[in-house]
């Protein structure tokens, strides 16, 4: 299972016996890594493994110390790398259209373009040097995706997109016939995309012919496997060197065959690297709470944004977050839901509503940003910010660099500055601070970025353990469903809406919810060429049209008691928690309420303005 297959395809890009080092510490050595059109790839390993060090050796970003590198004559092998650094004076449009290959024909490919920079929710008229950071990297994305390539070198190409773009990408990138080798941490996208996948671990590259599901259980053996033959080896090294300690000296000769094989087999032993022990996080127990632990009050957000459109984040919402509930906030990027976390934490104040906080409420707070994390402090007095030399854990005190251990942190590190960390150590870091903090609520703004499968899964059992309550942002699909029970969508216009269940069971429910929405939008278009394009110049109006029109405005007005009426229901602050699936038909209703409402009167004003132009004719 574990090893390598023939291909029928030759490789478009591969690396052969390749190794590399930095300050006489091999990262990676004698590796081969051929990519050829239409594999399906993922490369995991450990945050400080090399697994971005090993793709940028195979776009030719960096030199390998040993080995080479092989491309097939013409091919194209596109890179996209965690941090890109975009031209800061060309337009969105300019950059991703300078992606594009050569064309024999000249046809234009504005359209390549366009579709790649409105999926990817960028404006083609802004100039590169005036986008964000995660909007960078999208315009990096889509430059990318029109290069029509042979190979495509994704490292962690979700970070910084919100689940609609994730899920645009995907459709994307299934489409490719182009090879694809992926480095991510988010699993539902390597679960769709990926069928095969490489394991770097100190050193060198194990191959898996499945995809990530089949991974924890594989290496979990090829561990056990390596320790088996780790512990034959000191068996055999301690039988020989006793074997030969009493052997006579008369004899020495004759058993030089043996001593020279003792050397080897330590030499051997020497050679095999230590694995490195795990991460150890330990949320501990919860502080106790009151059964309230935050309740929003009508609570309504607008702000400009930088273009200076005024959007809105909330519009009159109410919610209430009882003890232990656990609850993924999701949302497009824009649609405020960091905004919704620091009205929660009182950081940022609501235009009009209020947010009320239950008794004995003790929060940690993981921000998206790591603003808590100051860039001159060192790591020890970044978790003794007081002096001294231990923190305490649970009510036991340990000592500062045995804590540091404990999240992957070198001994060394712990005199280090914040500023040297890469963003995985500084998510690991952020998380030791937080957890050494007595807490009972636990709000975690887009936690999972920038850390390595394995760091997830622990993350994501001690969240899932967690006996408080839990708030999460995160674009993680897979994260989500293993850790929350109900979500809460922040879908933009100031609509706030909950949903039972991970956001598996969301787009269950907003599929169900969506499908009279659909049924009434259909039924509306087909009745537009009717209006619009008359067969005839008749200057009355059909008896169908007519009819309509006369009873529409009755429709209408049921449709707004309807609103109003389930509006007063749904304010009931405790309808949510005493009764889930009322509240939830209720609100699926609302939604469809308001939806045909809005059809009903688009319908009326066209029939209206249909009625005026031909009493005018």
């Amino acid at each position: 299972m574990a090893t390598a297959t023939d291909r029928a395809a030759p490789p478009a890009v591969a690396l052969r016996g390749a190794g590399l080092g930095f300050g006489g510490n091999p990262l990676f050595s004698d590796i081969d890594l051929p990519v050829a059109k239409g594999d399906r790839i993922c490369l995991v390993g450990r945050n400080g493994s090399g697994k971005s060090t090993l793709m940028k050796a195979l776009a030719a970003e960096i030199d390998v110390d040993s080995g080479d590198r092989f491309v097939k004559p013409g091919a194209r092998v596109v890179y996209l790398p965690q941090d890109p650094r975009p031209p800061r004076d060309m337009t969105v449009f300019e950059y991703v259209e300078g992606g594009l290959p050569p064309s024999s024909d000249n046809a234009p490919r504005d359209h390549l373009v366009e579709a790649a920079i409105s999926g990817l929710s960028l404006d083609g008229g802004r100039t590169m040097g005036g986008l964000s950071g995660g909007e960078a990297r999208r315009g990096a994305l889509a430059r990318a995706l029109v290069s029509e390539p042979d190979v495509l070198l994704l490292d962690e190409p979700t970070n910084h997109l919100d689940l609609p773009t994730i899920e645009w990408l995907e459709d994307m990138l299934e489409g490719l016939e182009a090879g694809l080798l992926i480095i991510s941490h988010d699993r539902a996208f390597l679960r769709r995309l990926a069928n095969r996948t490489l394991w770097l671990e100190r050193g060198q590259l194990h191959r898996l012919n499945e995809g990530i599901d089949a991974f924890p259980d594989w290496a979990e053996k090829l561990i056990a496997d390596e320790e088996v033959q780790a512990h034959k080896l000191n068996r055999q090294i301690a039988e020989e060197t006793r074997w030969l300690r009493e052997g006579l000296t008369a004899r020495r000769k004759r058993n030089m065959g043996r001593v020279r094989g003792l050397l080897d087999l330590r030499q051997e032993r020497a050679e095999r690297i230590k694995r490195p022990e795990g991460m150890k996080i330990d949320a501990g127990e919860a502080s106790r709470s009151g059964s309230l632990v935050m309740e929003a009050i009508n609570l309504t957000k607008r702000f400009i944004d930088e273009r200076g459109v005024e959007k809105s984040v909330a519009d009159d919402v109410s919610f209430t977050v009882r003890r232990k509930d656990r609850i993924g906030i999701i949302g497009p990027n824009g649609a405020g839901k960091t905004t919704l976390l620091r009205m929660l934490l009182g950081q940022e104040e609501p235009d009009s509503g209020r947010v009320k906080t239950g008794f004995g409420v003790e929060t940690i707070y993981f921000d998206q940003k790591r603003e808590q994390l100051n860039p001159a402090d060192t790591l020890w007095s970044t978790l003794c910010p007081g002096g001294g030399d231990s923190v305490e854990i649970h009510g036991k005190k340990k000592h500062v660099v045995s804590y540091l251990r404990d999240f992957l942190f070198a001994d060394r590190q712990a005199t280090a500055k914040v500023a040297t960390l890469s963003g995985g150590e500084r998510n690991r870091l952020l998380l030791a601070k937080l957890f050494a903090q007595s807490h009972n609520l636990m709000i975690l703004d887009e936690p999972t970025n920038d850390l390595d499968v394995e760091t997830l899964d622990l993350l994501q059992e001690e969240v899932s353990d967690y006996d408080g309550t839990v708030l999460l942002v995160s674009h993680d699909r897979d994260f989500l469903d293993r850790t929350v029970t109900s979500i809460i969508a922040v879908e933009g216009g100031g609509r706030i809406r909950e949903y039972v269940g991970g956001y598996q069971d969301y787009l269950g429910e907003r599929r169900r919810t969506e499908k009279p929405a659909e049924t009434t939008s259909t039924k509306t278009a087909k009745a537009k060429p009717a209006a619009e394009k008359p067969r005839t110049r008749s200057t009355k109006m059909s008896y169908k049209d007519g009819r309509e029109l006369e009873l529409l405005p009755e429709r209408i007005a049921k449709l707004e008691a309807e609103i109003v009426r389930l509006g007063e229901e749904l304010a009931d602050a405790d309808l949510f928690s005493r009764d889930p699936k009322t509240f939830q038909t209720k609100s699926a209703r609302m939604v469809a309420a308001q939806e045909e409402l809005a059809a009903a009167e688009d319908r009326w004003l066209e029939l209206e303005a249909l009625k005026e132009e031909l009493a005018g004719s």
